[in-house]
């Protein structure tokens, strides 16, 4: 089975009205839509655009009212997918819930259904500068072109989520990341290529650009959209489906064959989730299965 994939390489500025937002992300998702695209991904905070409309007293917005704005983007992304019969992974956004704040992937089914998975490995700056919460568990999403998990720029330096989502069946990882420099553009890129490596799976992964000069923390993005894959004969030699230009506004689109995943599981050059030790370490797929 194929499916075809795009990420957004969303670019950020400052805007005045919600409806300057929604027109923005409309054409990305017209732009997917052209491409025939089935799943497209946005970054991880790029509604933290939001905040850059400021009050109605002129005054800057903080992290603490971008939950103010969760319906209409629930809505609008709703019907998004709704219209174009796509998957769409709506980035993140900050939702508010019992009083602690969360950073939440959605992921919005063209039947109308609204799926969530909070991020669980959060950073020093969202804990220390945003007040923000981990998320508790780890989803996989059954969609009718696969299995699919979300784990947001952060959750992918962990080697163990992905192992997790992989032993509950998911073939393609979709990433939201929001990096702010070189350094964090590419830990999170790196480990990117060894989770679609250690997993023999597909990592779609896409981050903001641009700039919010009246959002703290979003002044500076450094950002990239790219498929990655193993690295093995079906696939391309360095592991690269497709990339964007760096902190290029543009949209990437490829297509994921799951039928090659199995093949090189069962009779790649290398078959790393085959040859886990798990004599020595923990099992997921068995931990899954007694779960």
């Amino acid at each position: 089975m194929k499916i075809r994939v795009s990420a957004v390489q969303y670019h950020l500025h400052t805007i005045r009205s919600f409806e300057e937002f929604a027109r923005q992300c409309e054409h990305y998702i017209k732009t997917a839509q052209e491409f025939g695209s089935e799943f497209v991904l946005f970054p991880e905070f790029f509604t933290t655009q939001l905040l850059s409309i400021g009050s109605e007293q002129g005054t800057s917005l903080t992290i603490n009212e971008l939950p103010g704005f969760t319906e209409q983007y629930k809505m609008l992304f709703s019907n998004f997918a709704k219209d174009t019969k796509m998957h769409i992974i709506g980035g993140t956004h900050v939702i508010n819930r019992d009083g602690r704040l969360y950073n939440v992937a959605h992921l919005f089914y063209p039947d109308g259904r609204i799926e969530e998975q909070a991020k669980l490995h959060i950073t020093p700056t969202e804990v220390h500068e945003w007040n923000m919460s981990p998320g508790e568990g780890l989803r996989v999403f059954d969609t009718d072109r696969g299995r699919i998990a979300i784990l947001t720029c952060y959750d992918i330096e962990f080697p163990e989520i992905v192992r997790m989502a992989k032993a509950k069946g998911a073939d393609v990882i979709f990433c939201p990341s929001c990096t702010d420099d070189r350094h964090g553009f590419h830990r999170v890129r790196y480990t990117c290529h060894a989770r679609a490596i250690e997993n023999q799976i597909y990592v779609v992964v896409t981050g903001t650009i641009g700039s919010l000069p009246t959002v703290d923390f979003m002044r500076a993005n450094f950002g990239q959209a790219a498929v990655i894959t193993p690295n093995d004969i079906p696939f391309p030699p360095k592991g690269i489906m497709v990339e964007g230009e760096l902190n290029d506004d543009m949209i990437v689109t490829a297509d994921l064959d799951l039928s090659l995943l199995y093949e090189v599981r069962e009779r790649g050059s290398v078959t790393t989730w085959r040859d886990r030790r798990t004599d020595l370490y923990v099992d997921w797929e068995k931990e899954n299965i007694e779960g």
